[in-house]
């Protein structure tokens, strides 16, 4: 079993813990915590050991009454691999805590590229985080996953010569009440390229590719307008049938009734699941059109969710514990990634309403 400690449950954290929880061949070493609040006592009442990440604030804990099974150091100590969750900047800052004791450690996509050793994406570049020198990772954001994974079947099957990216993003996840715009539509930033057009080169580094970005006031999902100038000239629905062969990617049928992120959220709410989360990229499939060379589609992204099996995947090749394979058919299977199933030889039994007085 593969020991793995979580630096960091907050948003991505407690949705790694829980995954680390759930896979056959991990167990879950414990989380660290810099204070006791609502989601410390969550991980307690989960049986998660639970270990302070500032030692100075131990005191803290035991006066809330949270019991603690030490401090991060020992967690870093015990584990086979950190997988830290910190905010952003403070992954760099604990670069040198995990070297100290020679502990892989997997960061997020909030952190600069050279905190680690290799970005990854596991449909798009598994095997450089299983080299043997490696043994940093850094898990890229969740809209350069999105980008990645689809980008990832495109460039084997036809070959990408340009590709072309507005994300609209929202302004905060649900729990950050410090964020916005409140009632505002920002570039963001204004100059072009936007991070995320650079960051895919960090998994791709010979795609041609320009990224701008909008914040709206919105807290649900991301959307990708996303056009891509392809080598080849298939047709829509080859790309279609592409894209669907694809586990982490689900191409949203018209006769759900699913117009836009709210829906997507509801629906994941209704099929049961944890959080409401959508570990896959939503990719509607409808707006799948090529126009000569030039593919044009919308996806959404789930930012709380959608590096979760990314993060699962990440442990195992930096142990070189399994194929790419293998690791992604284990982690979907566990997680129970896969919404395309759901349509399968049924697309028309669920239909939710597309009138919201319905």
């Amino acid at each position: 079993m593969i020991q793995v400690g979580v630096n960091g449950y907050g948003t991505i954290g407690k949705r790694v813990a829980d995954a680390v929880a759930a896979q056959p061949d991990m167990q879950l070493t414990g989380v660290a915590k810099t204070r006791p609040n609502y989601e410390a006592e969550a991980a307690v009442r989960k049986g998660y050991p639970l270990y302070a990440a500032i030692p100075e604030r131990a005191d803290r804990f035991h006066e809330a009454g949270i019991d603690l099974a030490g401090e991060v150091e020992d967690m870093v100590m015990t584990a086979d691999v950190v997988v830290d969750t910190t905010p952003s900047g403070i992954g760099a800052d604990n670069r040198g805590l995990y070297e100290r004791y020679d502990t892989p450690a997997i960061f997020q996509g909030g952190e600069d590229a050279d905190v680690a050793d290799v970005s990854f994406n596991a449909r798009s570049n598994y095997g450089n985080a299983a080299a043997a020198d490696v043994e940093t990772a850094r898990v890229v954001s969740c809209n350069t996953t999105g980008l990645s994974r689809l980008l990832a079947p495109l460039r084997e099957e036809y070959g990408v010569e340009k590709v072309r990216v507005t994300l609209v993003r929202r302004g905060g996840d649900p729990g950050q009440t410090s964020r916005g715009p409140i009632n505002d539509i920002l570039p963001d930033p204004v100059e072009i390229p936007s991070h995320h057009g650079p960051d895919v080169n960090t998994i791709f580094p010979d795609v041609d590719i320009d990224t701008l970005g909008v914040k709206v006031p919105a807290t649900l999902m991301h959307l990708h307008s996303v056009n891509v100038t392809l080598e080849a000239d298939p047709s829509a629905a080859e790309v279609r049938e592409l894209l669907s062969d694809e586990s982490r990617l689900f191409l949203v049928p018209e006769e759900t009734g699913i117009d836009g992120t709210g829906k997507l959220k509801e629906f994941a709410m209704d099929t049961g699941r944890p959080r409401g989360d959508l570990w896959e990229n939503c990719i509607w499939e409808n707006s799948v059109s090529m126009e000569g060379r030039d593919l044009y589609l919308f996806q959404s992204i789930h930012q709380e969710s959608d590096v979760i099996p990314e993060n699962i995947d990440a442990v195992r090749a930096l142990l070189d514990w399994e194929d790419r394979e293998t690791s992604m058919a284990t982690t979907d299977e566990t997680l129970g990634v896969g919404l395309e199933s759901l349509f399968d030889g049924q697309r028309q039994r669920v239909v939710p309403k597309s009138n919201s007085d319905d």
